[in-house]
C-alpha cells in the first residue's frame, strides 16, 4: 500500500471550531447594558451585579478582573474613584475610573461580603481563599447574555471588556486615549480590537495629542 493512501485512510479530527461563530465578540450597547443591569437586580444577584459594573468600567481581561483584591477598590473604606492593575499579560498597569452605578454596586457587594484589603472581591465558592475562576466567570456573563435575549455565541466576556472602548471610541474618535484605557502593547492591536479600518485608525492616531 502506498505511503498517500495510509494518510487519506486516516481519519480526520473535527475542527476546533465547527459549527462556533468566531471572532471578536460583540460589544454591548448602551440599551443591553441597562438590561443586564435590571435583570441582575430583580434576581437580587448582588455579587453579579458588581461583577459586571466593574467588567464594563475597569476595561479588564477576564483574568485580571477575578484577580482584583478589596484594596484595589478601596480606601480609607470607601470605593475608589479611580482604580490601577498591573495587567497579567502584558505586565504593564492600566487605570481605570469607576463611575456612581459601578461604585454603588460594589460597596453593597462589599459590605456583604466583608473581608479585607488583601482578599479577592470575587472569592471561589469552591475554594475561600482563591478567587472566582475565569471559567465560572465566562459561564456567568453566557447567563446574563442569554437572559436578555441576546447570543452566547456573539457575546461574551470580552464583550464587557470593549463595550466602554467602542463606546468612547465613537464619541471621540480618539484612538490613543482607547488604547492607553485597554492596555495594549500596540496601538495596531487597539485597531483589531475594536475592528476600525486601519487606515481611518492611524489617520485618527497621527492626529490626536497625548
Amino acid at each position: 500500500m502506498e505511503m498517500s493512501e495510509i494518510v487519506n485512510a486516516s481519519p480526520r479530527r473535527p475542527v476546533w471550531n465547527a459549527g462556533r461563530t468566531v471572532g471578536a465578540k460583540r460589544a454591548l450597547k448602551p440599551k443591553r447594558i441597562w438590561e443586564i443591569r435590571f435583570y441582575l437586580n430583580q434576581r437580587r444577584r448582588v455579587r453579579d451585579r458588581a461583577l459586571f459594573d466593574l467588567a464594563i468600567d475597569s476595561e479588564l481581561r477576564g483574568c485580571d478582573l477575578v484577580r482584583m483584591k478589596i484594596g484595589d477598590v478601596v480606601s480609607g473604606g470607601q470605593i475608589r474613584t479611580r482604580g490601577i492593575v498591573m495587567q497579567q499579560k502584558t505586565g504593564r498597569p492600566v487605570q481605570f475610573e469607576l463611575l456612581p452605578d459601578a461604585r454603588a454596586s460594589l460597596l453593597t457587594w462589599l459590605e456583604r461580603r466583608g473581608g479585607t484589603v488583601d482578599d479577592y472581591i470575587f472569592p471561589s465558592r469552591v475554594d475561600h481563599d482563591g478567587h472566582l475562576s475565569t471559567r465560572q466567570y465566562a459561564r456567568l456573563v453566557d447567563e446574563w447574555v442569554t437572559g436578555v435575549g441576546l447570543m452566547r455565541n456573539k457575546n461574551g466576556t470580552h464583550s464587557l471588556r470593549r463595550t466602554k472602548a467602542s463606546i468612547i471610541y465613537r464619541a471621540t474618535g480618539k484612538l490613543r486615549a482607547v488604547h492607553i484605557l485597554l492596555g495594549h502593547s500596540k496601538i495596531e492591536n487597539t485597531v483589531r480590537y475594536l475592528g476600525i479600518d486601519i487606515e481611518d485608525a492611524l489617520a485618527l492616531a497621527e492626529n490626536t495629542e497625548v
